[in-house]
């Protein structure tokens, strides 16, 4: 039997290009396999990689496996899963990382359950045993109020990694590497689910998860209005992007996709302001990966002091437009 060996980066794309979290964990991967002295390696699955493959290199990569078909023009689990399989089967990577996004959610736990191994998922830090050669697996717990590091004896190691918790490396094109098509018969009868229609989500302006400053809402901050008046305008100064914690995305206050919390989406901005935020743990585990948080709270005891780096005792009525203002001058 082949001994496991090397790490292998699931790689998504979007536009033809490599996604931002593929770039992330390349990075992430990159000082992985240099601490182990074995290759690093990425898989793109499309109906055509054309210039990623390059792109995987430049940002890492010492191999990279193509597996092109017109039929993985969309993304459909079963199929995607097929190809994913075939080439951990055939190439045995001791070390397998997922970002932790809808397609990584979906297809890590899968090939796990296949393979009869564990899997961290939403991990925010990974380290190599020296000793043992296995991989640390650091993830937040208890709604994001611990971290905890797991450890598998199984091979391969599977996780996902947080979006925004790893950074790349400098893209440079004079990296070499080597490109490899890798040929896989899709089965057709396996696939028992059909995709319909596709609804992109409209966003104006940038993405949360992109956003470098993030201005995140909270019960307190009262109705509708001020998401779209004082808080937007906040946030464009920042090229930032506006959230909302679980009560004003129930009330309606707030689109779905604009909720940040342990049920929603999970942020790691630079800067993060939680704007009459109470601070629950569920919330937190959404945003407990911003470098920098920022709380505005009329209620002095309010818990998301604890978490804040800074904290400002007032009504955000006076203190974002005081800030705003501030920053006007400044900037």
């Amino acid at each position: 039997m082949a001994e496991n060996k090397g790490i292998l980066i699931y790689g998504e794309l979007a536009s033809g290009k490599l996604a931002a979290i593929t770039t992330e964990l390349l990075g992430c991967g990159r000082k992985l396999a240099d601490e182990l002295s074995e290759e690093l390696a990425c898989l793109l699955i499309s109906d055509s990689a054309g210039e990623a493959a390059k792109e995987a290199i430049a940002f890492g990569a010492g191999k990279v496996y193509t597996v092109e078909d017109p039929s993985l023009k969309q993304y459909q689990a079963e199929s995607y899963f097929q190809a994913l399989d075939k080439l951990v089967n055939d190439t045995k990577p001791r070390i397998i990382l997922f970002g932790q996004t809808a397609m990584g959610r979906e297809l890590a736990p899968h090939l796990a359950f296949k393979h009869e191994v564990g899997l961290s998922t939403d991990c925010l830090d990974l380290s190599i045993d020296s000793s043992t050669k296995l991989l640390l697996q650091t993830r937040p717990v208890y709604g994001g109020n611990a971290q905890a590091t797991f450890v598998s004896e199984l091979l391969p190691q599977i996780a996902t990694i947080r979006p925004k918790a790893m950074s790349p490396l400098e893209q440079d094109s004079s990296r070499t590497g080597e490109v490899v098509p890798f040929k896989v018969e899709i089965d057709a009868s396996a696939i028992k689910v059909k995709v319909l229609e596709t609804v992109k989500e409209e966003v104006s302006g940038i993405k949360l998860e992109d956003a470098p400053a993030i201005i995140c809402g909270g019960r307190g901050i009262g109705s509708a209005d001020p998401f779209n008046t004082t808080l937007k305008e906040l946030a464009e100064l920042l090229h930032g992007a506006v959230g909302a914690s679980r009560p004003p995305a129930d009330n309606g206050w707030v689109p779905e996709a604009m909720h940040i919390g342990l049920t929603g989406k999970i942020v790691a901005p630079d800067i993060y302001f939680a704007v009459a935020i109470s601070g629950a743990s569920q919330h937190i585990a959404g945003c407990s990966g911003a470098k920098h948080i920022i709380a505005i709270n009329k209620d002095p005891e309010a818990n998301i002091f604890k978490e804040a780096e800074i904290g400002v005792v007032g009504k955000y009525e006076e203190v974002i437009p005081a800030l705003t203002g501030k920053l006007k001058e400044l900037l």
